[in-house]
């Protein structure tokens, strides 16, 4: 498994409430509601983000509530991989739910920049900075979560979104 795109980069603490805000999630249409992720941090997410680009997050990523739709969103955008130095315990487990492939590599997180052209291998955890040159080394996934994430995750949000 692989993926490579544009760097979309935030900082710490990016809470489910900046990922997808509560005011929204009366719609449920994730189509519909991916027009909203990110905005209260980033306006023109939505309009900037490219299928297979990737987020990049500081500490604690995703912390806040446990709701299921900001992986949703994140993954439905069209981002291919989040890469932080930290995520918050039930954020992680909710991605890897819905099958979007996330890292965490303190490392990479500090030195990757906004709008950066990255790679990753996730069968062995290599992150490479294809603007810099610079290479990181993340934990590749345990067998049993790459197949979670190979058959879409355990919700399948296909179903939802159509």
């Amino acid at each position: 498994m692989k993926a490579q795109g544009t760097v979309h980069k935030y900082g710490d603490n990016v809470d489910t409430d900046v990922i997808i805000p509560a005011r929204y999630l009366n719609i449920s249409d994730f189509k519909e509601l991916t027009k909203h992720c990110m905005e209260d941090i980033d306006a023109d997410f939505v309009n900037k983000v490219q299928k297979g680009d990737i987020m990049v997050g500081e500490a604690n990523f995703g912390c806040g509530s446990s709701r299921e739709h900001a992986p949703i969103v994140i993954k439905e955008s069209g981002i291919s991989c989040v890469i932080a130095a930290s995520f918050a315990r039930i954020f992680y487990r909710n991605s890897i739910n819905i099958g979007l492939p996330i890292l965490e590599c303190p490392e990479a997180a500090r030195a990757i920049k906004n709008g950066d052209k990255v790679s990753v291998n996730f069968d062995t955890g290599e992150i490479v900075n294809d603007t810099t040159g610079s290479k990181f080394k993340a934990e590749p996934f345990p067998e049993f979560i790459k197949d979670i994430i190979n058959k879409g995750g355990l919700v399948n949000a296909v179903k939802t979104r159509n």
